[in-house]
């Protein structure tokens, strides 16, 4: 269809397993996506939604400061 894509091809675009961008159109992230029989269709322009699991960015290494502050 013209004007969409697939999830393997926004998948490879976003960076992110097909799986995830699956998750996000059954959650409505994505908008403009269509679910024809068992396929997505995800408009080509789609912006990819921002990711809300991190908002500060401080759990990165937090088993080595961990370690560190026991380790004094």
């Amino acid at each position: 269809m013209e004007g969409y894509s697939t999830v393997k091809s926004i998948a490879e675009k976003w960076r992110l397993t097909e799986r995830t961008v699956q998750i996000m159109c059954a959650e409505g992230k994505i908008k403009g996506a269509t679910k024809f029989g068992g396929v997505w269709a995800i408009p080509s322009d789609a912006k990819k939604p921002t990711d809300n699991r991190v908002i500060s960015g401080e759990y990165k290494n937090w088993r080595r400061k961990k370690h560190e502050e026991t380790a004094l």
